[in-house]
């Protein structure tokens, strides 16, 4: 549900300190990783990365998947399929298998998965909210890890009806809680694990992978518009509230008169972004980007003083370890999963309870107008993004999987040719 923004005080606080406490990769911190030769793994994700409206999550599922396959693994990459994509091809190693659309899919992946029920070793099970039910579907033998980002309760009632919304939540929480009981669970953020264990009241053992992030190569800064220039950069999708993000064209027009607002990203707001950044009081100071390649998308970031995001359900916060590489501090509120890639204080500001959007980026602004205090936390963000690497999320996964299927003695063998 969107958070209530009425009756905010102006913020007047002081930066937090530093923290020291970081997230830990329980499984392992090193690039590293045991071989998975002959192990066969069907994963199954909501979407994938080469579709429209794909995000971190299917970015940190296809990371995974590459990662299993330079290990030895064959990894089978079930999903939904978009119109005009091909029901399956090879790419990067990884056999993709598409099958039904965003509703279908919980369907026919099942389905897909009981015909093949005894030829995969281990079955990652991504629950987007819903979960795809392999424990129900497989062989005893067959191990079953459960990847869960952040809890998807709230979202629940902010997209459908309070009916359905209350029966998501039910399949979310004791469904899923007495399926997956036994299964150990892999989420990507102290916060999200809290989450879980607070308000799903999870049984299962939790492990915390954090994502990675892609390495920020040197890029040519782009002449981007705005004296200053802020950034949002993702999905736009209704959740994310990017029209937060525009807003602060006009929010902050009396202090910052030549702010501009750039947005990277696709997605079914675009439209109505597009309506609002035509309206009086922010036309010629928002500008739509669309989706960027990696370096026009790194010349953007570089050019902005601040990476702006409004989301209120988040399981860590790709974007702001992307922002971070390259320099560029995030404000985000203070929800699970932001709350853990933003360092308060040090790599950006949280909104807090009592506190708005357009307050918080104001006084991050103002901060960030002496050169000293954008070299420091310039800095503190490089430094903050070379925590996180893909390398260390796969081998992370890779060992944890190892144990997984240690538990029966050995790395099993292949078994017949999984279609």
């Amino acid at each position: 549900m969107v958070a209530q923004e009425a009756n905010a005080k102006p913020v007047g606080r002081a930066s937090s300190p530093p923290q020291s406490d970081r997230p830990q990769l329980t499984a392992g911190r090193s690039e590293s990783a045991p071989s998975l030769r002959g192990v066969r793994v069907a994963l199954l994700n909501f979407r994938e990365p080469g579709q429209s409206v794909a995000g971190g999550a299917e970015e940190y599922a296809w990371q995974i998947s590459i990662h299993l396959v330079g290990q030895g693994a064959q990894v089978h990459f079930a999903t939904s399929r978009e119109p005009g994509q091909p029901r399956s091809e090879r790419r990067d190693g990884v056999e993709l298998r598409r099958m039904g659309n965003r509703y279908l899919v919980y369907l026919l992946v099942p389905l897909w998965l009981l015909a093949r029920r005894r030829r995969f070793d281990l079955v990652i099970d991504c629950m987007n909210g819903i979960p795809f039910f392999a424990p129900v579907v497989v062989s005893r033998r067959t191990r079953v890890i459960s990847l869960i980002h952040h809890v998807h309760d709230r979202q629940f009632y902010a997209f459908f009806s309070r009916r359905i919304a209350r029966i998501g939540c039910f399949i979310e929480g004791p469904i899923a809680r007495l399926i997956y009981r036994r299964c150990r669970t892999v989420t990507v953020s102290e916060s999200s694990a809290a989450e879980l264990r607070e308000r799903l009241r999870w049984l299962a053992p939790i492990e915390i992978v954090p994502n990675g992030s892609p390495v920020a190569r040197p890029v040519a800064r782009d002449e981007v518009p705005g004296d200053p220039a802020v950034v949002y950069l993702g999905r736009l999708v209704g959740h994310k509230r990017v029209e937060r993000v525009v807003a602060l064209a006009a929010d902050l027009a009396g202090d910052w008169p030549g702010l501009h607002v750039h947005v990277v990203g696709r997605g079914p707001e675009s439209g109505p972004l597009a309506a609002r950044a035509d309206e009086p009081d922010v036309a010629g100071r928002v500008h739509l980007r669309g989706f960027l390649s990696e370096a026009d998308k790194n010349a953007v970031l570089s050019g902005a003083r601040l990476n702006v995001t409004a989301s209120e359900f988040e399981g860590w916060g790709l974007t702001v370890i992307e922002a971070a590489a390259l320099g560029v501090p995030t404000v985000a509120y203070d929800v699970a999963g932001l709350r853990d890639s933003v360092r308060h204080g040090v790599t950006g500001w949280l909104v807090r309870d009592g506190e708005t959007l357009a307050d918080v980026v104001r006084l991050a602004l103002k901060e960030l107008e002496d050169p000293r205090t954008r070299a420091r936390m310039g800095a503190a963000c490089r430094m903050w993004a070379r925590e996180f690497t893909w390398g260390k999320t796969g081998a992370s996964m890779t060992a944890l999987i190892a144990t997984e299927l240690d538990v029966r003695g050995s790395v099993p063998p292949s078994r017949g040719a999984a279609q």
